[in-house]
């Protein structure tokens, strides 16, 4: 998946917005404020930063060589993954649907009810 296409595929979820807290190459990708997904937009090899449950980052990680601990990120929470290598385009919309389930379960009642009037 390239980074066009990545962020395609985040911005078509519900409640996301895009921004660049850390910096102009950094492209940052919330769902009402709060960070699911990020990614560089001048790497020489394009990866992103995907939040994702302890246990299964623990899986992915031994199973894909793509995947590691989530560069400048709490590595319990979050997976580095590079998206030009053998990992398939589904398999990493797959991870950013993880990603942002994980933060949107994590919404208050209040916010919930707010993204699905959106």
């Amino acid at each position: 998946m390239d980074i066009v296409s990545f962020r395609d595929y985040c911005l078509s979820k519900k409640g996301v917005t895009e921004e660049t807290p850390f910096g102009p190459d950094t492209l940052v990708f919330k769902v009402l404020g709060k960070m699911y997904a990020l990614c560089g937009m001048t790497d020489e090899e394009f990866r992103c930063n995907l939040k994702c449950d302890p246990e299964y980052a623990l899986e992915l990680r031994d199973q894909y060589p793509e995947i590691i601990p989530g560069w400048h990120m709490n590595k319990k929470h979050w997976n580095t993954v590079f998206c030009e290598k053998e990992l398939d385009d589904r398999m990493i919309a797959d991870l950013v649907d993880h990603s942002y389930d994980l933060v949107v379960a994590s919404l208050s009642k209040a916010q919930k009810e707010i993204l699905n009037r959106l």
